[in-house]
């Protein structure tokens, strides 16, 4: 099959347009160029970040800061302003993919060039499907997963860590569900079980997408002259000592406190890669360098209330925070599950609180800051995230805050067990 397709001789047909994403603050990036390079589903809109900036009247000399910068939303749009950027990433994938994504100073020429260099390459390689774990045997037909084996051992052979070379990778690293034959639940757990409609074949697959990112440098090339990013690939608990200024402004999202594994949110990449083996390797490879916000995360680490209640780091919220917690466990006892999710709490509360002070140690003293949060209530039980956060932000040294409401979450309660209204907005912090 690899011999009956021959890439870049003629466009693309039906090739995602070059088109502008619609103004807000929660919408998908994915008709951005660069931003649709690869889809990560948590994030905020480009469009938003950049009337942010503009309203903050951020300069071409100050410095922007993303503790949590995913695949790379605010330096991707930094970037195509002239603005300098940090972004901080914890996993490890996460942050390569947002690494990826700055390499758009370099030839479009040179890209598509090493990428028809790994398709001739790949076209004598013999696929080896068996060496797999059953997640990725049981996503892919057969013919699929030997043509994406082919192109990942080519890929490996002529990879030399040059910016072409990485696109290539993550050229790659984006088709792999677009080509594979499983379901996705929401925030990209990966379902075998379930199959669609919609495949397309791997080759045609890394044709479309090494064209979209050679027409997407040269849209960026056009607007921009270099990359002004930096990306420290670490723990937001523990990055100020990294920084290599201090920032003037602070545009994020952090991990919310709803139980999503934010760690097992990539398995399926990782696990194609080689880089895990199965879901018992993510904790050790991920999970422990993430903030805490689920009961898989607080689980794996026995963390224990006593512990967590006489941190000093959640010592501005503890009364509060304890009466949440006790609430939490009591109720717990009444669900099959038993979810520790008042130990996930009180350590969300701990790490969030870390962070904090890690961002007053990097801003400067008249900075400002803009958090994407949502609140939340496992069993059942409300947790008041924006008013903690903001107290702790007051704790850590920070003079001011108020939050804004965005929309409501959680209010269609049809076949639900818990119905508490729930609220996401947006964080203002100042000082």
């Amino acid at each position: 099959m690899l011999k009956q397709l021959t890439l870049f001789d003629n466009p693309v047909e039906g090739s995602p347009d070059l088109k502008l994403s619609r103004s807000g603050t929660f919408v998908d990036n994915m008709s951005l160029p660069i931003h649709r390079w690869f889809r990560y589903s948590a994030g905020f809109a480009a469009s938003w970040v950049e009337e942010v900036l503009l309203e903050w009247r951020i300069q071409p000399g100050q410095f922007v800061l993303d503790p949590f910068a995913g695949s790379g939303t605010v330096p991707v749009v930094c970037d195509s302003i002239g603005i300098n950027s940090i972004g901080v990433e914890a996993h490890p994938l996460v942050a390569r993919i947002c690494k990826a994504k700055l390499l758009w100073e370099c030839d479009p020429i040179q890209v598509r060039s090493f990428a028809a260099e790994v398709l001739k390459y790949a076209q004598d390689q013999k696929p080896n499907v068996s060496s797999y774990p059953q997640l990725i045997q049981r996503s892919f037909d057969t013919e699929a997963l030997a043509t994406l084996d082919s192109l990942k051992s080519a890929w490996s052979s002529l990879q030399d860590s040059s910016p072409e070379s990485e696109l290539v990778w993550l050229a790659l690293t984006s088709i792999l569900r677009p080509t594979s034959r499983a379901g996705t639940a929401q925030w990209q757990y990966i379902l075998p079980n379930r199959t669609k409609k919609n495949v397309i074949h791997p080759l045609l697959a890394f044709q479309q997408q090494v064209e979209t990112i050679k027409s997407d440098i040269r849209c960026m090339q056009a607007r921009a002259k270099r990359s002004r990013a930096e990306i420290i690939a670490g723990d937001a608990r523990a990055f100020a000592s990294s920084m290599p200024q201090k920032v003037d402004a602070v545009i994020t999202s952090p991990p919310y406190a709803n139980n999503y594994d934010y760690a097992d949110a990539l398995r399926f990449e990782m696990t194609f890669w080689g880089d895990v083996t199965g879901w018992g390797d993510i904790h050790e490879t991920v999970r422990k360098y993430l903030i805490v916000s689920s009961s898989q995360h607080s689980s794996r680490e026995r963390l224990k209330a006593s512990d967590l209640l006489g941190s000093d780091a959640v010592e501005p919220i503890r009364n509060e925070l304890a009466v949440v917690m006790d609430q939490l466990a009591k109720v717990r006892e009444a669900h099959g599950g038993k979810k520790p999710y008042h130990t996930m709490i009180g350590a969300y509360c701990r790490d969030i609180s870390l962070v904090l002070r890690q961002l007053r140690i990097a801003c400067k003293p008249e900075s400002r800051m803009c958090w994407v949060i949502g609140d939340s209530a496992p069993y059942g039980v409300y947790c008041p995230i924006e008013k903690w956060i903001g107290e702790l932000a007051m704790a850590a040294g920070f003079k001011q805050y108020h939050f804004d409401k965005l929309r409501d979450r959680n209010i269609k309660w049809k076949n639900r067990k818990h119905r508490v209204p729930l609220k996401e907005g947006l964080l203002w912090i100042e000082g």
